[in-house]
């Protein structure tokens, strides 16, 4: 017996719901904390060493590293990632339809 899809997307879910703007900062948001994170873990950078790589402070780095907080600007992440020898990727795709 092969299914059936039943009901919508949960995209379309939350795009009736208003928040699928939102939600998708925050999982972007968690996802860059997350490899930051495991980049520092990997190399063995502390926090202290990380933020006087990035010249910023220790509450800086963790308001970065904080997956809740999806107000950190393009230029931070962007530092974070050179004082980890990476660089930021940011894509614009088409929007499903």
């Amino acid at each position: 017996m092969s299914k059936k899809r039943i009901g919508s997307s949960f995209d379309s879910f939350l795009t009736t719901e208003g928040i699928l703007a939102e939600v998708t900062a925050v999982a972007q948001k968690r996802v860059l904390a997350w490899q930051v994170a495991e980049a520092m873990r990997r190399r063995r950078v502390t926090k202290a060493e990380m933020a006087k790589r990035m010249q910023t402070s220790r509450a800086a780095l963790d308001r970065l590293l904080d997956p809740e907080n999806s107000g950190v600007t393009l230029a931070t992440m962007g530092r974070a990632a050179a004082a980890l020898g990476k660089r930021l990727r940011i894509d614009l795709v088409d929007a499903k339809k």
